[in-house]
């Protein structure tokens, strides 16, 4: 398993009802292990690369409305 880690910084987040509707776009993503969102739009992400990769949990979020801005 090649666990792969990385702070993201989105755009899109404004209050607490924001972090859920990210929650639910990431909910049940295989291979994601941990996701973890602040106010700030700061996104901790964990998965394992032999099931998802990095472009794909981008996508989800970018469906939700979440786009990336910077690595942090």
């Amino acid at each position: 398993m090649a666990t792969q880690s990385e702070t993201i910084q989105v755009s899109g987040v404004r209050c607490e009802r924001c972090i859920g509707r990210l929650a639910g776009a990431l909910r049940g993503h295989d291979g994601l292990e941990y996701a973890n969102a602040n106010l700030m739009g700061q996104v901790q992400l964990r998965w394992d690369d032999e099931q998802t990769d990095r472009d794909a949990i981008l996508a989800a979020m970018s469906q939700a409305g979440f786009r990336p801005l910077e690595a942090v």
